[in-house]
């Protein structure tokens, strides 16, 4: 990138930049020369975005839009720009979930868990993903509390990465559920699916038991509240819609099921991989539920989702039903994302939602549309500069940006490495989200 503005190569010249700053030139960015897909509306050619104090000033064509004095301007020219990814469904961060004592853990915390200083992070900025919902993992009808997070450089806890400033008493993430084959353990597990659907429906009714008990003691103080349980109050958050249930589900009979659920405790709910969502997709769209789906190009996997295909975007999209794109990684590689919107267009989904699939739409499904997913003012600068079409096979992400700050440069040998390399990069380490295991490669 190339500093163009006339004053700033003045004080280069007089080697007087490092003792006196331009006045802004910390707070203000200028990118211009790019197409820009803003995702909000069709995309600006010869664009220009505008970045000051982490977020965007404006956006739009460089003719229409003044260029402050003394603002830090790259040259993007031939370049092309879009928000940052946001995938709705991971588990990178080595995060853990529940353990084998039960199948139900609503009090379980992901963030507890998840090591900010994990190299999967990076590999996660390579692929342009910014915003990432990372999941405990899928073996319990209830695995835990999900936790979103903010791909920032350099965190040194976890704090550095939340959305929310208080993880205590703010609500953080989402709550992963279950069903289908995953849970099917015996033991304390249940070991039919009908089984399954009635522990959960017998939580649940416990937990709006509590939430009775609670809310009348509030309203009458000679009411006995009931003694705090973390496990409840998780639940109660569901039920308030406060905390979005991410539910696990493959089969149309287990997404029916799902569906049931959200209807008779009227929880908001995001469906995710719906292997086959596209058999009832008219049902999907009638219950108003979105579905965070996933593209796996290689045979193989479990029963339940052998009639995954890639046409069940535009299936879905053909439906009205709001859809996006996860990595599910380490299923699928989080630098890999954006093939997963390619393939999608490939089998019948128009561009432009394929484009809302690892954006916009990932981000309404995590109630953080207000702040990332498409390129408009006021919105965090949260931006990739790519080489070309975001679609295509032969296009690198070049540069992610998060919050105005630059957390991947490819052009850094660094952090190409994270990019390119395999398994050997990322610290030798192996992870199975779905046995909650580690274990060290030799």
């Amino acid at each position: 990138m190339k500093l163009t503005n006339h004053y700033t190569k003045r004080l280069l010249g007089f080697g007087l930049l490092a003792v006196f700053p331009v006045l802004g030139m910390a707070q203000t960015k200028v990118f211009k020369g790019a197409t820009i897909y803003p995702i909000s509306g069709e995309p600006i050619e010869n664009g220009v975005l505008i970045v000051k104090d982490g977020k965007i000033e404006a956006v739009g064509k460089v003719s229409d839009i003044q260029i402050p004095n003394g603002a830090e301007v790259h040259d993007v020219s031939g370049k092309v720009m879009m928000p940052g990814l946001v995938d709705s469904h991971s588990h990178i961060g080595n995060g853990d979930g529940g353990d084998g004592s039960s199948p139900l853990h609503p009090d379980v915390r992901v963030l507890d868990a998840v090591d900010v200083n994990s190299d999967t992070f990076k590999k996660a900025r390579a692929g342009g993903i910014t915003t990432v919902n990372v999941m405990p993992g899928s073996g319990h009808l209830m695995s835990g509390q999900t936790v979103y997070l903010k791909l920032r450089s350099n965190p040194k806890t976890i704090n550095d990465m939340l959305f929310v400033k208080d993880p205590i008493n703010e609500i953080a993430g989402g709550l992963k559920m279950a069903n289908g084959t995953n849970a099917l353990r015996g033991g304390n597990f249940p070991g039919t699916r009908a089984k399954s659907a009635a522990m959960v429906r017998e939580l649940f009714v416990k937990a709006v038991e509590y939430k009775a008990k609670v809310d009348e003691a509030k309203k009458n103080k000679k009411a006995t509240a009931p003694a705090r349980d973390i496990k409840m109050e998780s639940l109660v958050q569901v039920l308030e819609g406060k905390r979005i249930v991410h539910f696990h589900t493959h089969r149309h009979d287990d997404i029916l099921t799902v569906l049931r659920l959200k209807e008779e405790f009227g929880f908001r709910v995001v469906l995710h991989h719906v292997s086959e969502g596209w058999k009832i997709a008219d049902e999907i769209a009638k219950a108003g539920v979105p579905c965070s789906i996933i593209t796996i190009d290689s045979p193989g996997g479990k029963m339940e989702a052998v009639d995954l295909i890639f046409e069940t975007g535009g299936v879905l999209e053909k439906a009205g039903v709001l859809t996006g794109y996860h990595t599910d990684d380490g299923i699928t590689d989080s630098r890999l994302f954006l093939r997963s919107a390619a393939i999608g267009v490939r089998a019948g989904m128009s561009k432009a939602k394929a484009l809302e699939a690892v954006t916009i739409a990932n981000a309404k499904m995590l109630d953080l549309d207000k702040r990332v997913g498409t390129l408009e003012k006021g919105k965090d600068a949260d931006f990739l500069i790519l080489s070309g079409d975001p679609l295509s096979v032969y296009t690198h992400v070049e540069q992610t940006w998060v919050e105005g700050t630059k957390v991947f440069d490819r052009s850094n040998p660094e952090d190409l490495k994270f990019f390119t390399g395999g398994m050997e990069v990322f610290r030798g380490e192996h992870y199975s989200h779905h046995d909650n295991e580690f274990a060290e490669i030799d």
